[in-house]
């Protein structure tokens, strides 16, 4: 009776121990954001995921300057940095590739194969356009990433899930961090901004993008990181909320306004307070068919 006693004080013990070891193993990633907001063309985010040894960026930035200050950020952590996750075609999520690459060459960048083909019909285009304007901001080179096998990748074990390869707009696609409860990447979610609405100029693809948010919500997350922001906008759901309530009213207001003038005066009344006008203003134009874009 002793013995099965004993037997039964061990077992316990070890399931205890095992089950707190599984809850500091699910604890130890931690998340850092980056994003150099008024300082910068665009007020775009990356993230540094560190586990116990290593580490994976969420997104590469825009400007050669901010890469840098990620690159210096990743040093500092002295881990392995294992991974680059590039959610996006636009060049403000990979332009910095260039100067990280460079400083991590051991690292795999890799993105979705509609990603990656986006970026590849496109990266002429937005460098002759953001070249001149970046200048000795401007990548010497455009990385292309290689291909996300699966639809998740790992740090240190753990899983970082991509989410929206099964959706609609698999080249525009976020990443859930389970451990974290945290939703990152992504163009979806911005925070107290004018959104850019010039790459969804369908109402079809803008009903994709509110698709995209209620898979957002139906996660569940604690943590929202905002793709774009300013002024330490909440990163929440308060912000998945915001992006949905400016689509819809956008939705509205585009069809009874006659040109980008009346569109861009009826969306600074819902909005008076919101900063990124230019982003605003050149939607607009292109919402009412007064300018082509991509150019």
């Amino acid at each position: 009776m002793l013995n099965k006693t004993l037997l039964q004080m061990a077992f316990a013990s070890l399931t205890t121990f095992a089950a707190v070891s599984t809850a500091h193993a699910a604890e130890q990633l931690k998340m850092e954001v980056y994003n150099p907001g008024e300082k910068s063309i665009f007020p775009v985010s990356s993230e540094i995921i560190s586990g116990k040894t290593e580490v994976a960026l969420i997104d590469a930035q825009f400007q050669r300057n901010d890469a840098e200050a990620l690159v210096k950020k990743i040093k500092q952590s002295g881990k392995k940095l294992t991974t680059i996750y590039i959610s996006q075609a636009d060049p403000d999520f990979y332009f910095g590739l260039d100067v990280i690459t460079k400083a991590f060459p051991q690292a795999k960048v890799i993105a979705t194969p509609q990603t990656i083909e986006e970026i590849k019909a496109t990266k002429e285009g937005k460098m002759a356009y953001w070249g001149p304007i970046l200048k000795e901001n401007a990548p010497t080179q455009v990385i292309v990433p290689q291909e996300l096998q699966g639809k998740s990748f790992t740090v240190d074990g753990q899983e970082i899930s991509v989410e929206g390869l099964d959706g609609p707009s698999p080249e525009k696609t976020f990443v859930w961090i389970p451990s974290l409860k945290a939703v990152v990447g992504g163009v979806a979610v911005s925070g107290n901004i004018h959104l850019w609405v010039a790459d969804t100029q369908t109402p079809e693809s803008r009903q994709n993008w509110l698709t995209t948010l209620e898979k957002i919500k139906a996660l569940k997350p604690v943590t929202v990181v905002p793709g774009h922001y300013l002024d330490n906008a909440p990163q929440t759901l308060e912000s998945v909320t915001f992006t949905q309530n400016y689509l819809t009213t956008l939705n509205a207001e585009i069809p009874k306004s006659k040109d980008s003038a009346e569109l861009i005066t009826a969306m600074k009344k819902h909005y008076p307070d919101l900063k990124d006008e230019s982003s605003l203003e050149l939607s607009a134009k292109v919402l009412k068919n007064e300018m082509k874009w991509p150019q």
